[in-house]
């Protein structure tokens, strides 16, 4: 009898995750039998019982698989076995198999990013000492710092609460990576702009999705800097209030679609042993549900 693979996500909120859809088309292009749910776990004081229960199913076998997204990428950490080394780097866990009888944490994110990136950016665009800025420090910010940092880009973080923006920075002390934070407001960026060579600018925020589809995570009355490349890895929806600005400035700009699906094959070749075609699942994400 074939596998069945029982596969899901984990985060909240979820309703307009693009996950089943990726995955169940990479369960088509890889011709195996199995499913893919949506387990919404609210952030209360509770969850911790919530992420247990389906971690012991996984443990279990009766689950082949979980992707984990915001808000519990940084809270199951202590819940697994152990980490894979880019997941104990960037501190966030993306990804769950079992190995072994282990419960392993892993972080297909910034592989995802990067790729996508320098797949929408062409890599002539990019100079030899890139510097790029960050909007965030949360988990998601995490994994595209440590993919620039390692790619050699000089990385700027800036968050609402500087001292967030400070850990991250703290967090990966200690390698040969040049990383600096700020406070995410518009006098900071004002002087950042003026004095550093911005070629890149990524919101790692939820700013611009879901509840906050109207918001930018850009302050007002700041323009975006003039020769950036700028990455909301926001997807829904397709064009966020950052994106129109950048649009309208001029500026090329790729929302997070590509690095989901990048991200997504990534993490089901870690479960099935399988890399589906991307282009099955960009077709899946193409066509109306």
């Amino acid at each position: 009898m074939a596998q069945m693979y029982r596969l899901g996500l984990i985060g909240y909120p979820l309703e307009h995750s693009l996950s089943p859809r990726l995955h169940q088309a990479a369960l088509r292009a890889c011709g195996l039998e199995g499913e893919y749910r949506l387990y919404p776990v609210p952030p209360s004081p509770d969850c911790k019982t919530a992420l247990v229960g389906l971690l012991e199913q996984l443990r279990r076998g009766e689950l082949a698989g979980l992707n984990v997204t915001i808000p519990h990428k940084q809270r199951v950490l202590p819940l697994l076995d152990e980490l894979s080394q880019a997941a104990q780097a960037i501190g966030a866990a993306n990804t769950i198999l079992l190995r072994d009888g282990r419960l392993r944490g892993e972080n297909t994110d910034a592989a995802g990013f990067l790729s996508d990136l320098k797949r929408q950016m062409g890599r002539n665009t990019i100079s030899e000492t890139p510097e790029a800025l960050v909007l965030g420090a949360g988990g998601a910010a995490r994994a595209v710092v440590f993919a620039l940092a390692r790619d050699n880009w000089r990385v700027w973080v800036a968050a609402r609460r500087r001292e967030q923006a400070e850990e991250l920075v703290s967090a990966m002390r200690g390698r040969e990576y040049e990383i600096a934070a700020l406070s995410l407001n518009a006098p900071a960026l004002a002087e950042l702009i003026a004095h550093r060579r911005i070629t890149l600018l990524v919101n790692a925020t939820p700013v611009g999705m879901t509840p906050l589809a109207d918001v930018s995570p850009w302050p007002e009355g700041v323009g975006l800097p003039q020769l950036a490349f700028v990455y909301d890895l926001v997807y829904n929806p397709a064009e966020t209030p950052l994106l129109q600005a950048a649009k309208r400035a001029g500026l090329a700009n790729a929302n997070g679609l590509g690095m989901l699906i990048d991200q997504a094959a990534r993490a089901f070749e870690l479960w099935t042993g399988c890399l589906p075609a991307r282009q099955a699942l960009e077709q899946a994400v193409q066509d109306k549900p």
